[in-house]
């Protein structure tokens, strides 16, 4: 793609995660950081960190690095990289880069804002010492989009370090930001109550779990305070605050089925069975596979069974039966074609990654019973961790592979360059004697007469100026004159007149031109400099030329050989890496599927039990009304 379109589509798409850098609010003058930044808004995050990586080791190489286009942006580039390693998890390469930056000459908010990420990797890696000890270095003006979110960041470690009472403060001065609503009251109530507060600590779970909707996260957060607290009153035997709070929950959130089982259990604990079937019923019509459900199959039966409807409640307790039998038979099933290694096919499907609920679409997938069982597991944060570094070295080795195919299409084109280059060479190389022949004679008679006119300057010489015809009169004359005088015979005194006056005429010719003659030399000397050099374009055109054809071909074998040998390395490794990695996916899986069916287990065995004692209360039922079982 042409550099300058990458650049516009970098400038025209901007990522809002990455909008609030200093680089996406400036103009970009450095075209290979703005492909880096490409790749980044489109969370390729490998290419753009190695493309930023590149670009800043060639910087760094450099005499005169000020000259390059990417020194302005270079405080930020060298932030960026950290921030890109470490949306890539590449935490420890993320965390030297970024206290690289801290520890430069930066302005004071780019530091704090280093500072913030590296506290952020702390905290994500579970050391919430040294992410207080990030943030405890702090100084001077924090940026604007940074202040609420240090704030919760510092509050969430205090947390994570069971420091809650020195959190409390933190969220309390949150409560007003917009950006943290329902986040902010939802922890700061669960900081409260684990401080031993749990009145104030309920009080703010309670308006958590009444604010304004603003988005889909504002409103799961609403849900999940909603829960908290439905559950701690259950708990307590306060039936009907309970019941209250579980109806704030959505029926169309994330926790909507534990609400309605708890709204039911809460009914039914007051003696309401009736109204404990609303809710159940509800739910019973969700996805079998959901815990929630499997529970109010039988809650179902035995609030019919309380309404003193055992017949319905023994039929009921049967359909619970056949249906935990079916999905113990699927969880065999599942188990089985994971172990035969298609529960990782299906998670790397090409079709699934255009879909943002994909988690879920696995489940409805026909040909994927290994995935049905498993959309809770799969929504942790553990086996997300593990899939993103099993996707990633996937990608990985697709490129390796890619690379491979590139080195070899490379060596191909140099055994075609090399095929076609050396059986020429030696006819050019020919023709390049001849030509840097003709270039020394001219360069050598050039700087004859070069060193010639010079010495004419100093000491004339009009001799030296004749032209050819000249030189031959003057070398006649002087024959003559040897002629005479080795004949030891007298001239005839005309004749000697004559050879003087012809000499004199000659020399007068010399002397009088002389000045115009040297003219003439200089200009015919210009005009051999200029013949010289459009031969030297040619001698170095040639130079190049062969130069170029030679090195297109010369030198790369051990490169490439070099090179094919670190990607078969590197293969290697992610194979190891891949099925490591493939192995802990497997094996959470498998337990999961495991306790999911010893629960289900547990289940039939209860509905077995409940449906015979439902139908010994039917039958005896009839039995009093006369009516034959």
């Amino acid at each position: 793609m042409n550099r300058l379109l990458i650049l516009l589509i970098t400038l025209l798409f901007a990522n809002p995660a990455l909008a609030a850098s200093p680089a996406a609010q400036r103009e970009l003058k450095d075209l290979f950081f703005g492909e880096a930044l490409y790749h980044a808004y489109q969370g390729e995050w490998f290419d753009a960190i190695a493309r930023l990586d590149t670009e800043l080791t060639l910087f760094h190489a450099l005499d005169e690095p000020e000259l390059d286009s990417l020194y302005s942006h270079l405080g930020q580039a060298e932030f960026d990289v950290g921030d890109f390693e470490l949306a890539y998890r590449m935490h420890q390469r993320a965390g030297r880069a970024i206290t690289a930056v801290i520890e430069g000459d930066v302005e004071q908010t780019v530091r704090n804002r280093a500072i913030y990420r590296l506290a952020r990797i702390y905290f994500q890696k579970g050391q919430p010492v040294n992410a207080l000890q990030a943030l405890d270095r702090l100084r001077g003006e924090t940026p604007a989009d940074l202040v609420d979110n240090l704030l919760f960041l510092r509050a969430e470690v205090l947390m994570a370090d069971s420091r809650f009472n020195e959190a409390v403060p933190f969220l309390e001065n949150l409560q007003g930001a917009k950006s943290l609503a329902g986040f902010a009251p939802y922890n700061l109530g669960i900081a409260l109550i684990d401080d031993d507060r749990e009145e104030e600590g309920r009080q703010w779970l309670d308006r958590a779990g009444q604010i304004e909707v603003r988005d889909s996260a504002t409103a799961a957060i609403r849900d999940k305070a909603n829960l908290v607290l439905g559950e701690m009153l259950l708990e307590e035997k306060n039936f009907e605050a309970a019941k209250l709070i579980f109806d704030r929950v959505r029926l169309s959130g994330p926790f909507s089925d534990r609400a309605l089982l708890g709204s039911g259990w809460a009914d039914a604990y007051r003696g309401r069975f009736d109204l404990a079937l609303v809710p159940w019923s509800i739910l019973a019509e969700g996805e079998i596979t959901d815990p929630s459900v499997q529970e109010v199959m039988l809650a179902v039966p035995y609030a019919y069974g309380r309404l003193g409807l055992y017949s319905n409640a023994a039929l009921m307790y049967g359909r619970a039966l056949e249906v935990f039998s079916i999905e113990i038979n699927k969880l065999d099933v599942s188990t089985q074609s994971i172990l035969d290694g298609k529960f990782l096919a299906a998670l790397v499907r090409e079709e699934l990654k255009q879909d943002a609920n994909w988690v879920v679409t696995l489940r409805e997938l026909p040909d994927a019973p290994e995935t049905y069982y498993l959309l809770d597991m799969m929504a942790s944060n553990d086996f997300q961790e593990y899939l993103k570094n099993y996707l990633d070295l996937k990608e990985i080795r697709r490129k390796l592979e890619r690379w491979q195919d590139d080195l070899n299409a490379y060596a191909e084109i140099i055994a075609v360059r090399r095929a076609y280059y050396e059986p020429l060479l030696p006819e050019i190389d020919r023709a390049f004697q001849k030509l840097d022949a003709r270039m020394r004679s001219c360069l050598q008679q050039r700087d004859r007469i070069v060193k010639r006119l010079q010495t004419m300057l100093l000491m004339p010489r009009p001799d030296a100026l004749a032209t050819a015809a000249e030189r031959i009169i003057a070398a006649q004359l002087t024959r003559l004159e040897q002629t005479v005088a080795a004949s030891g015979q007298k001239v005839d005194n005309a004749i000697s007149a004559r050879i003087k006056r012809l000499r004199g005429l000659l020399l007068w010719s010399l002397q009088t031109g002389y000045d115009q003659r040297l003219t003439e030399a200089y200009t015919d000397l210009q005009e051999l400099n200029q013949k010289i050099d459009v031969l030297g374009r040619q001698y170095t055109a040639f130079v190049r030329s062969r130069q170029t054809a030679i090195q297109s071909y010369q030198g790369y074998d051990e490169t490439i050989r070099l090179q094919q040998v670190r990607i078969e390395e590197a293969l290697i490794k992610v194979q190891e890496l891949m099925a490591e990695q493939g192995n802990r996916l497997e094996i959470m899986a498998v337990n999961e599927l495991t306790l999911r069916r010893e629960r289900l287990e547990e289940l039939r065995v209860k509905a077995r039990f409940a449906m015979a004692d439902s139908y010994d209360r039917a039958s005896r039922v009839q039995e009093k009304r006369g009516v034959k079982p």
